[in-house]
């Protein structure tokens, strides 16, 4: 009986270990696949408002994400982040000088107001159509992108095509969501056919385009990755 009462207990202490093991792999693993964000720490626990962010961002030689409170630093971004997010960007202000409708396309330095969430992101490049609406007569912070562009990376990446993008679809005029792969070719194009129906189209192929259907212009694949190979 003695040993019996021995064996079970080593069972149940090899039962947690395994259970406590696994526990620890899938929080590595959730960790790893999420962003690390940077959080601004100076004032402890205490959450910031909107205006105090802005406040702060205008002075700070960096820039910051606001999210429900949080002041989030941003990771700056590498060469090849930088360049392909630079071509897109060129890319599509030249493709819509030759059209009737009026867009603006704007770059990395404009940021969103995500009113519903109370969340201020930086995206890649984004396109206005006709004539941004403003937050609060803030010309800092726009409420009305047609389209967001976003560069992934590996920190990133969970987060831009899954919450980031949820945040994003609570915009009304959002309409189409362009994520561009840093280390293959490789373009996704989420785009809002009807209320709640978000099609999507995958290229990969150099030497072809992509057709963004909320301006009416189509991007070649070249375009996007020039200069890429020089890195």
């Amino acid at each position: 009986m003695l040993f019996l009462q021995i064996l079970k207990e080593k069972k149940v202490i090899f039962r947690e270990k395994i259970i406590s093991l696994s526990y620890k792999y899938f929080r590595k693993m959730t960790t790893l696949a999420a962003p690390r964000p940077l959080l601004d720490k100076k004032r402890g626990d205490t959450l910031f408002s909107l205006e105090e962010y802005l406040s702060r961002e205008e002075k700070n030689a960096y820039k910051s994400e606001f999210f429900n409170g949080q002041i989030i630093r941003m990771p700056g971004g590498k060469v090849k982040h930088n360049l392909i997010a630079g071509n897109i960007f060129t890319a599509i202000k030249i493709a819509v000088k030759s059209l009737e409708q009026d867009f603006l396309a704007l770059n990395s330095d404009q940021k969103i107001y995500i009113p519903n969430k109370e969340i201020v992101v930086y995206p890649d490049a984004l396109v206005i159509s006709e004539k941004p609406e403003y937050w609060n007569n803030r010309q800092d912070l726009i409420t009305n992108p047609l389209l967001v562009v976003e560069v992934l990376s590996k920190s990133t990446r969970g987060y831009d095509k899954g919450e980031k993008f949820m945040h994003y679809r609570t915009l009304p005029s959002f309409k189409e969501y362009v994520l561009i792969e840093q280390d293959e070719c490789k373009v996704e194009i989420w785009f809002r056919a009807e209320e709640n129906t978000w099609k999507i189209t995958t290229v990969t192929d150099e030497d072809t385009s992509i057709y963004l259907n909320s301006i009416g212009v189509s991007v070649t694949i070249s375009d996007i990755y020039e200069n890429i190979d020089k890195l």
